[in-house]
């Protein structure tokens, strides 16, 4: 059969979107009818199921005793520790029922999702780690999410793969010994890096390539011994460091805005696109035939609005978070294993349907916190031949509501917009949250004891005593932003203890805050039609850098001639 381009009205933002002719062919292949919503209503609508941060305490619902959960205490759900949620002293199955053909599928799944016991937080092989959420294989690690494979970490937040001894890092992979990282990749004591790779102790990069002992450099390749990309003899480099990383914190504030003068006066390329090929979007490496797409690493391919896809993956659309040999997937949040639809958080496993929180299944369909189970509906357990002559009548149904192919209404979600990482990457105001009809949670009320004001905080890390883990210090923000914030915070005595040994001066904002930093780094996982700003090129791309952005945006060819 042969597909046109189509126009559709979004039914979210009533927004005009369009439905290409592969699309058409994808939706035939996994038998799905095209979707509703536009691609970025779709992707927010994914987003409001995942919580990485906020977290509360409450008691366990099987224990009684005190816990840390992403589910709020006030809510109907029952929440159980994560030990405990994961033993066999309970079984989910026995929650199962029989589907009604009386009534939709959503409705069904939402009384399922309020009487099967949540997981606290979402955690699978990790070591002395409980201070974690949506974390794999993570050991000695302190307040982190998302992220495979770390050790004595803290403060690690968003797609991060094979990290070791480092604090506030973002969508980095194989790093060590770093800090303040977002999208960086095989370094080792880089500080305050973002888009660089195969760098090594440097300080303020933007945009290097295997560079080492540089500080304050944008766009450089196979350099080391720079400063604000002048070039210096090693023992000129080390003389002229000290004028700028002398571990104060007001050096820092001049140097950082130097830096930024800085970024604004190299060009750089459309986008970071690196090993790949048929690819748009942004924040690519190793990756074919992947379209709209952001965040996609290691041997990628046929991939479309997808985001944070790692790993080996492939043949999927619209999903949050695919990894580990991820194949055919749509409209998930946080997937591994083959022919998962329409699902959030399922680690392992295949043909997987409207499911949420399951481990290691196959052919389940509309079920909660699964583990090593096969047949099932809405956690009833079947035959193979029953579940299937279900699972066909059931898609039947549902066709007939509408409600097949679409992915779980938000108000199902268990959080608050707010809380949700629809916040990170689509920020609003709890006005606009409310008008949009997402729900909105009010935040905790803190009434922490501060001891140390900002003002208060040593200016050099020199200055600082080992006692200051004892200090609770307020964040300088107090509250008054939009961005999770804590309003105060600790220090560890593994976080101290690397500050003092790498001279980095004592942050100013709590964890919360500068991860917002971070993000407000990143371009928007949206695309701008734009015209090389090299004088004489005509050339023309798709680019995350809106028209009205400050930077020199030049074309992949422009951009090669300019850097190397």
């Amino acid at each position: 059969m042969e597909y046109k381009e189509e126009k559709r009205i979004c039914q979210n933002c009533k927004k005009d979107f369009i439905i290409e002719p592969e699309d058409f062919k994808f939706y035939e292949k996994i038998k799905v009818p095209p979707p509703t919503f536009c691609p970025e209503c779709r992707l927010i609508r994914r987003l409001v199921f995942r919580n990485d941060r906020v977290w509360y305490h409450r008691k366990c619902d099987g224990t009684g005793k005190q816990i840390l959960s992403m589910y709020a205490p006030n809510m109907d759900l029952k929440v159980y520790d994560y030990e405990y949620w994961k033993s066999d002293v309970w079984d989910p199955i026995s929650y199962g029922f029989e589907y009604d053909f009386s009534e939709k599928f959503f409705e069904q799944f939402e009384k399922l999702f309020k009487t099967v016991p949540h997981s606290s937080l979402i955690q699978k092989n990790n070591v002395d780690s409980e201070y974690t959420n949506h974390t794999l294989n993570f050991k000695n690690c302190y307040f982190c999410a998302s992220g495979d494979t770390a050790e004595d970490c803290t403060y690690l937040f968003g797609s991060l793969l094979r990290i070791k001894n480092c604090f506030d890092l973002h969508q980095s992979n194989d790093c060590e010994f770093c800090y303040e990282l977002a999208d960086c990749m095989k370094s080792n004591r880089l500080f305050w890096g973002q888009n660089c790779e195969t760098c090594l102790n440097s300080f303020l990069l933007y945009d290097c390539r295997n560079c080492h002992d540089c500080f304050g450099c944008v766009g450089l390749r196979n350099k080391q011994y720079c400063i604000f990309n002048k070039q210096y003899t090693k023992e000129e480099y080390k003389k002229e460091l000290t004028k700028y990383c002398n571990g104060s914190y007001q050096k820092l504030l001049k140097t950082r805005n130097k830096f930024e003068e800085l970024k604004l006066k190299i060009p750089r390329k459309y986008a970071v696109i690196t090993k790949s090929i048929n690819v748009s979007g942004d924040d690519i490496y190793e990756a074919r035939n992947c379209k709209q797409s952001f965040n996609i690493r290691n041997n990628i391919e046929n991939c479309k609005y997808c985001y944070r896809v790692h790993e080996n993956s492939k043949d999927g659309y619209d999903t949050f978070i695919a990894w580990n040999n991820a194949e055919l997937f749509y409209e998930s949040v946080s997937v591994s294993g083959q022919n998962i639809f329409f699902s959030a958080f399922i680690w392992g496993g295949f043909d997987i349907q409207y499911s949420y929180s399951c481990f290691d299944c196959n052919n389940i369909f509309g079920c909660i916190g699964l583990r090593n189970k096969s047949y099932c509906i809405l956690n009833k357990q079947y035959t193979k031949e029953r579940y299937e002559q279900l699972l066909e009548k059931i898609i039947g149904h549902m066709k007939k509501t509408g409600e097949y192919g679409e992915f779980f209404p938000s108000n199902i979600s268990p959080f608050g917009y707010n809380e949700s990482i629809a916040q990170d990457y689509f920020p609003k105001t709890k006005e606009e949250i409310l008008k949009q009809s997402y729900a909105w949670r009010d935040p905790e009320v803190k009434n922490y004891n501060i001891t140390i004001p900002t003002n208060n905080i040593p200016d050099n890390i020199t200055d600082v005593p080992n006692s200051f883990t004892k200090e609770i210090i307020e964040c300088e923000h107090k509250g008054k932003c939009n961005e999770q914030c804590a309003t105060a915070f600790r220090l560890t005595a593994s976080e101290l203890q690397f500050y003092k040994r790498m001279n980095i001066p004592l942050p100013r904002l709590c964890p919360f805050c500068r991860h917002y930093g971070r993000l407000k780094l990143k371009n928007p996982m949206k695309l701008w039609h734009r015209k090389c700003m090299k004088e004489g090129c005509n050339n023309k791309f798709e680019t995350s850098y809106a028209p009205d952005r400050p930077e020199i945006v030049y074309c992949e060819k422009c951009y090669q001639q300019e850097v190397y």
